[in-house]
């Protein structure tokens, strides 16, 4: 429970991946949103605050005893995820050619399904990937929740913007 009693707040509840949306084109002044969403969503927001809660980590898995980071035979692995933006930079970075697969959920099963040969997903416990014969093999991202400021809004409405990250943090 967030303790501000000002009437001049309004709060509204979106889906995770609206947030930056919302927050970047004006819609709504600041919001709050994880860190995997935020950075798959490219979006031009201010980070002015991280919040401590939501920790996960983004990761690359794949089954137990499977090649990495490259498969035999210079074929090009297919790689299994929902956040398709920052698993193509992470690969790219690093200079291996993947083929990524968007997928919207289960992602876990996809090597299973022979959809693909990794997948990039959040981890938290671990638990999942174990159930699944997955085992990580490097972190991407660290994640978390944090609050997002669109830029106008946060020079316009400082004051209130710095009550709701006092009252936040």
């Amino acid at each position: 429970l967030i303790p501000i009693s000002d009437p001049a707040i309004d709060f509204l509840v979106v889906k995770p991946g609206d947030v930056s949306v919302y927050v970047e084109s004006g819609a709504a002044d600041i919001g709050i949103i994880g860190t995997d969403v935020l950075r798959e969503s490219g979006a031009d927001v201010l980070e002015p605050l991280e919040l401590g809660f939501g920790r996960c980590r983004l990761v690359v898995a794949t089954p137990s005893g499977a090649a990495y980071p490259a498969l035999q035979g210079g074929i090009t692995p297919r790689v299994a995820t929902k956040y398709p933006r920052l698993a193509q930079a992470h690969f790219a970075a690093a200079g291996r050619a993947v083929e990524i697969v968007h997928v919207g959920g289960s992602v876990e099963v996809a090597p299973l399904l022979n959809l693909a040969h990794w997948i990039v997903d959040l981890v938290d416990t671990g638990n999942t990937l174990r159930a699944n014969g997955l085992v990580e093999q490097e972190t991407i991202l660290e994640c978390g929740a944090v609050l997002v400021a669109n830029r106008a809004s946060q020079k316009l409405k400082l004051d209130e913007h710095q009550r709701v990250m006092q009252a936040l943090g």
